[in-house]
């Protein structure tokens, strides 16, 4: 598998919190030919399994969401959108923003509006810009807008993803793309491993807004060991070490605080150390932010895991990994996997 292919194929997707269907087709035509079975549940997350063929064999559950923060058309004024965000957007990221309108059958593509330097005033410049200010131009009527998009359409920042130096990745959606791909090369690592669970992927819907899609898929598979993975704050120029004690170039980062299974802690630090895999740890004293939160409280309790992939300048439309580190995560769950039901509590 090329790392940077499939991140790309995903990543040109669009797929906003509540509207993940073209992420989840084509994540489900990637995940297919390294399970057995994959599916589509009810919420639209994607769902594959690989049996060890074991009679009672326990199961363990992958999840990466597939969702991306976007926008929401919420009226039209002058052939102009009025919208509101899903997920958690910063606005300070719109103005002059290239944007993807999903509309039907065709998308059509939009910038937010902005003013131009010459023209603000020294307030304008000090001034934080509010969601509620901007507005999106199509280069529509009034009436054209209103009969070719509806109010409720969804928006996506209009970029994929391209290449930047030594290995690493620039995109929208790299969170959390580029750990569903590292679901996927954990998968081909295991082609043909003989393990002893069955192993469960799960591209998760809606995280960006509640963590419905883990929830849902969770109580569906019925794991009895969740792992949740996911970006973390990865340190850039602005963040001290307290704000973001991750390296993008550092490795996965390990979860350990009260969302995680003490030992599953720590069995992902011995496997990472048997392998030379290098891995941080990441103290996460309360919410993790991520679904491994909900997965822990699903059915009667899941012993739950969190690791992370350090990425930079999260929420924006020009995040950053490295494809180092995928595949150090990779070789991570696929080390955790192999005879975990020998070996887990």
């Amino acid at each position: 598998m090329d790392l940077y292919d499939t991140l790309s194929r995903l990543c040109t997707r669009a797929g906003p919190s509540g509207f993940e269907g073209p992420v989840a087709r084509t994540a489900r035509e990637l995940l297919s030919p390294w399970m057995d079975e994959v599916s589509v549940d009810r919420l639209g997350s994607v769902v594959g399994v690989r049996r060890c063929g074991k009679p009672g064999a326990k199961r363990l559950l992958l999840d990466a969401h597939l969702d991306e923060i976007g926008l929401i058309v919420t009226g039209i004024e002058e052939g102009f959108l009025r919208f509101a965000p899903i997920g958690g957007v910063d606005s300070r990221m719109l103005p002059a923003r290239e944007l993807t309108i999903l509309t039907r059958p065709e998308p059509l593509f939009g910038v937010v509006a902005c003013l131009p330097p010459h023209v603000q005033t020294a307030a304008d410049h000090d001034k934080a810009v509010t969601i509620e200010d901007l507005r999106v131009d199509v280069g529509l009527a009034q009436e054209e807008a209103e009969r070719l998009i509806p109010v409720g359409t969804p928006m996506v920042y209009r970029e994929g993803c391209f290449r930047l130096e030594n290995g690493q990745v620039c995109g929208k959606s790299l969170d959390d793309r580029s750990c569903f791909t590292i679901l996927l090369r954990t998968a081909e690592l295991l082609k043909d491993a003989e393990l002893d669970v069955d192993l469960y992927l799960l591209g998760s819907v809606r995280e960006e807004i509640s963590g419905a899609g883990a929830i849902v898929g969770t109580n569906a598979v019925n794991p009895d060991w969740c792992v949740a993975v996911d970006v973390t704050f990865g340190r850039t120029p602005g963040l001290s070490e307290d704000d973001a004690p991750c390296k993008v170039f550092g490795g996965p980062a390990i979860g350990a605080g009260p969302n995680m299974a003490w030992w599953m802690t720590r069995r992902m630090e011995e496997k990472a150390k048997a392998l030379d895999i290098p891995y941080q740890i990441e103290v996460m004293e309360g919410h993790s932010g991520t679904n491994g939160w909900h997965m822990q409280t699903c059915l009667e309790g899941i012993p739950t895991s969190v690791v992370s992939l350090p990425l930079k300048y999260m929420h924006s439309p020009i995040e950053v990994v490295a494809l180092e580190d995928m595949e150090r995560t990779a070789q991570l769950l696929a080390a955790f996997a192999r005879g975990l039901g020998k070996e887990g509590a």
